[in-house]
């Protein structure tokens, strides 16, 4: 007699699920040497009887990583520079540890604000997860100052908020109500400010996706004032592209069987195309480079040869033709008066390293 087959997830709940498999990736590649994070274990049910995921899996897991990363600690670096903390706002961002590694690291004071927003079935039961934790809920601050709140979907503390929404609804529904409520909008509009988009708009229609970058740009173009100097906004979008050619193609029927469509890839089908993520809403700078390219130039050399070291991979060529369909793209919004700022955040970006 044949197993009864797994339930495959239908809507958002399929979608949902894609979180799962990002935590399992990043566990496997902290497990086997690739990436340090001691705060992904509490995230992943039943981590102990995981298996370890293919030497491929991990390699990408940690090309993304290292470039995400040294994005996000150029720009804490740059806004220190400027004399401000900055914000950061993490859109769908599931399991994700960042903010862990950020505040136990040394530019945990570059902080003003932390904000992380998902699906409420997500954030919920991240919420769940961190107030059983000692050390997820240590690096929130006292615990009297950490509190649930919208029943239980969302957590709020000083630097840190979890908050639940739907981005596939208007901005005036879906953003406006967590960070723009007046007197005192959780979002400054006069700190610099980085919108981590990692595989989120791809899941999301044009039309919604580009009406929260937006609204992200007018909130901050429409709210500079003397006193408060200018703000620079930035933006980091990590998804899939090229989907029209047959490894592309290949990827989109796996991801149907799967019932994950994605939407947000058709005005996207070339790496020159990206950038237009950013440049359709008046950013001034934008750039996209492939997996494929980071790891070849954009990673150090003895880092190549560390990673290289801890599984055999035979499988090159595949690899390549996977991480050539996966890019980075980053974005920069100045302010009106950008003259009067002190950073060089045109130079923001990955640096070649060979």
């Amino acid at each position: 007699m044949f197993p009864p087959r797994a339930r495959v997830p239908e809507g958002d709940a399929a979608i949902r699920a894609t979180d799962s498999d990002a935590a399992l990736a990043r566990l496997s590649a902290v497990r086997k040497g690739y990436l340090q994070d001691p705060f992904i274990t509490p995230f992943v049910s039943r981590a102990h009887l995981e298996p370890p995921r293919p030497p491929l899996i991990n390699i990408g897991t940690y090309v993304r990583s290292e470039a995400l990363d040294e994005l996000v600690n150029e720009w804490m670096a740059l806004s220190e520079q400027e004399g401000a903390k900055c914000q950061i706002v993490s859109m769908g961002a599931g399991s994700d540890t960042r903010f862990w590694r950020i505040a136990t690291g040394p530019k945990k004071d570059a902080l003003a604000r932390y904000i992380e927003i998902d699906f409420p079935e997500i954030t919920t039961k991240k919420a769940m997860t961190i107030r059983k934790s000692k050390e997820l809920s240590a690096a929130l601050g006292r615990p009297e100052d950490v509190s649930l709140g919208s029943g239980g979907t969302a957590l709020h503390s000083p630097v840190y908020n979890l908050l639940a929404a739907d981005m596939r609804n208007p901005p005036s529904e879906s953003l406006v109500p967590i960070l723009a409520s007046e007197p005192q909008p959780l979002l400054s509009p006069h700190l610099p400010t980085l919108l981590l988009f990692e595989c989120v708009l791809v899941y999301m229609s044009p039309n919604a996706s580009g009406a929260v970058l937006q609204w992200f740009t007018d909130y901050f173009a429409n709210r500079t004032s003397p006193q408060n100097g200018p703000a620079v906004l930035g933006g980091i979008v990590y998804e899939m592209f090229a989907l029209g050619d047959q490894f592309g193609k290949v990827m989109v029927n796996n991801l149907k069987a799967r019932n994950v469509t994605l939407p947000g890839a058709e005005p996207y089908p070339t790496l020159a195309s990206l950038p237009d993520r950013f440049l359709q809403h008046g950013w001034e700078i934008a750039k996209a480079l492939t997996l494929k390219d980071i790891r070849r130039e954009y990673v150090e050399p003895s880092e190549l040869e560390r990673i290289s070291q801890l599984e055999m991979l035979d499988e090159i060529e595949e690899l390549e033709l996977v991480l050539a369909h996966y890019a980075i793209t980053w974005g920069l919004k100045f302010p009106p008066k950008a003259e009067e700022l002190k950073a060089r955040w045109q130079e923001w970006g990955l640096k070649r390293k060979v």
